[in-house]
């Protein structure tokens, strides 16, 4: 599989950890759940996961510091991934349980899945659009199927969105700027298509900040 990068997968205690863990190990990678700034520090690219209620993943982010690691990667230009709720943390602020600042890596905010009338959360697969080429979605054709499981979703600005699936009406679903990503998606769970995104961000991990 080539050269093997190290990637931290950042741990605050709500997240899908040990399925990214193995799903990364698959494709090669040197993954490692932690959150300890040393691993972090040397860590060719970072993952945030996140499964649960934005305010309280702040407020965990915040008490282990992980907020000021992950701005000083990304001012490094280190690689960050986003997944699930760790792609809304991205943001500036959510409207969950009654609202809450983010890390403001990402422009935009979070707002409830414009379900239109059907049940929240939105759980299953969805097709995913690719609004524009990307390094993060090289090789997956239109209309890919991913796993989701979100009841938010975030509105990143034009330049910034990447992809978009429908539930309801039609929402963003990856989106980055620069060397950071988010996913709304699971790709840990989305099969061959997911793989294919996680050695996508492996491969960007391995080149150094180009």
């Amino acid at each position: 599989m080539g050269a093997a990068p190290s990637i931290a997968i950042l741990d605050y205690g709500m997240g899908n950890l040990r399925s990214v863990e193995k799903a990364l190990k698959k494709v090669g990678a040197d993954a490692t759940v932690t959150a300890e700034e040393a691993v972090i520090d040397r860590a060719d690219g970072l993952v945030l996961p996140g499964v649960g209620a934005f305010p309280k993943a702040m407020e965990r982010i915040g008490e282990l510091e992980l907020d000021r690691m992950l701005r000083k990667a990304v001012e490094i230009r280190k690689p960050v991934l986003g997944i699930c709720l760790g792609l809304q943390l991205l943001f500036e602020s959510s409207v969950e349980l009654g609202g809450a600042e983010g890390l403001g890596l990402l422009e935009g905010d979070v707002v409830q899945v414009p379900a239109g009338g059907r049940k929240v959360p939105h759980i299953g697969w969805a097709e995913v659009s690719w609004e524009k080429p990307d390094r993060l979605t090289d090789g997956l054709r239109p209309g890919e199927p991913f796993y989701f499981v979100h009841s938010f979703v975030a509105q990143p600005t034009e330049s910034e969105l990447i992809g978009t699936a429908s539930y309801g009406g039609r929402f963003a679903c990856v989106a980055g700027k620069d060397r950071v990503w988010g996913v709304q998606f699971h790709p840990e769970k989305s099969s061959s298509a997911g793989l294919r995104m996680l050695t996508n961000f492996k491969e960007i991990c391995l080149d150094g900040g180009s």
